[in-house]
């Protein structure tokens, strides 16, 4: 005689296809990575400027000091992309986590 149900076996089938349906879905409250852009790439730049009157004296001190703080926006510019290429980066990171494929395939 058997004791087995006949519903025994959809039962499994439909309780393994459930759990291999949301083991392959990514969960609806995973945040994308953000990181913080430094100070130093959001203060907007000085730049030096001439007194009313200037001598020759004031502007060779301008023209160094205005080139001096190109270099400082520049490198904080630099600072923000690279910044916002990471954040970049470590979504699509999230991303292709997500989506792991078997080897092989």
């Amino acid at each position: 005689m058997n004791t087995r149900s006949p519903w025994m076996r959809p039962a499994l089938i439909a309780c393994a296809l459930m759990t291999t349906n949301c083991a392959a879905s990514r969960p609806a409250s995973v945040a994308p990575p953000r990181l913080s852009v430094p100070a130093e790439a959001i203060r907007s730049c000085d730049l030096a400027r001439l007194p009313e009157a200037p001598t020759l004296t004031d502007l060779e001190v301008a023209y160094l000091t205005r080139g001096a703080q190109l270099i400082a926006c520049d490198a904080a510019r630099r600072l923000a992309v690279d910044s916002w290429m990471a954040e970049r980066a470590m979504q699509e990171g999230a991303k292709g986590g997500a989506r792991q494929q078997m080897p092989g395939r």
